[in-house]
């Protein structure tokens, strides 16, 4: 009974956890002058993926290698198109040429990197398919890159703070303190939410992995999604947009990189088509940004993401 009193309570924790989280951010932001772009790839991205890490840790300890690779797959697609759909249909979400040409395609890079690594054998032979060690070390190497990269870009390109932006500057201490009780928030709150989830996906008899790429995956996407909508509502768009690109990022390097380096992860082939979800979601926002208008994703965008993303639920769905 307690494990679904707190799926209610959950929620409160989420919206108001984000909600923290973005003002303290985006206080921070416009403090150093930094853009709200670095900050959606950095602080925001790394706390809306608390939930995806610790479960995958957990899940890698305990040997539950399907419901790791399912979440970190299930989330990436929930981010793209579930997300940025929902997001784009609060307002739409004009994207930089920097985020089209170099943070979106690094995510996709990422995408065929973990499927090239998953289907391949690099170092000596081994039966079957699974993410080892080694390949984990690889993806945390290309994490360490993109950081490199992260880095390089708030010494280089700092965007101007504009004179009407009404962002309140906060005290520091009080914006790291609304960033940190905003991540608790959404860590307890995505952490209750899965768990009750699951407790009712498993008392339906459904599999771990599907239960991964579906209940637990857009469970642990949660954090982002209200964190976009929020920012989206707030016309935080950088925010919103970073948040999702960059949560990608540290799933596919960070989070399935350790969860590889502390316990190699048997890879089904099932999961290949998941992958192939990725690759296309990812290469249908390039796509869509030039055609809409001023390189954003408008709400037709928004409605089309949806209908796809309802599209891959009906098909795992079917391959049960």
């Amino acid at each position: 009974m307690l494990v679904y009193i707190l799926f209610i309570i959950g929620f409160f924790f989420l919206i108001k956890g984000a909600d923290m989280l973005v003002d303290g951010a985006s206080s921070i932001a416009k403090r150093y002058g930094l853009s709200d772009m670095v900050v959606g790839l950095t602080i925001v991205s790394f706390g809306t993926s608390l939930p995806e890490l610790i479960i995958n840790i957990l899940s890698s300890a305990q040997g539950q290698s399907e419901l790791a690779i399912g979440n970190v797959f299930g989330s990436n697609v929930a981010n793209l198109l579930l997300i940025l759909g929902i997001a784009s249909l609060i307002c739409p979400l004009p994207i930089k040429r920097n985020t089209i040409l170099t943070e979106i395609p690094f995510s996709l890079i990422a995408t065929l990197l973990v499927g090239f690594l998953a289907n391949t054998t690099l170092f000596g032979e081994r039966e079957g398919l699974y993410i080892s060690r080694s390949d984990g070390a690889i993806l945390l190497f290309f994490f360490v890159m993109f950081m490199a990269y992260i880095y390089n870009i708030t010494k280089t390109n700092k965007d101007e703070i504009k004179d009407d932006d009404d962002t309140p500057v906060m005290p520091m201490g009080k914006a790291l303190l609304f960033i940190a009780i905003g991540m608790v928030g959404l860590f307890l709150g995505g952490n209750w939410i899965v768990e009750g989830a699951v407790a009712i996906a498993q008392s339906f008899g459904m599999s771990e992995s599907f239960i991964g790429l579906t209940v637990v995956a857009i469970g642990t996407s949660l954090p982002e999604l209200v964190t976009s909508a929020m920012a989206a509502y707030r016309r935080n768009i950088d925010i919103a947009v970073g948040n999702v690109v960059g949560s990608n990022i540290f799933n596919l390097l960070w989070i399935l990189g350790i969860s590889a380096v502390i316990n190699p992860l048997p890879f089904d082939v099932l999961s290949n088509p998941d992958i192939s979800m990725m690759i296309l979601a990812s290469t249908l926002l390039i796509l869509t940004l030039p055609i809409g208008k001023k390189n954003a994703i408008d709400r037709w965008n928004g409605i089309l993401f949806l209908l796809l993303y309802v599209g891959y639920i009906v098909f795992l769905v079917y391959r049960g």
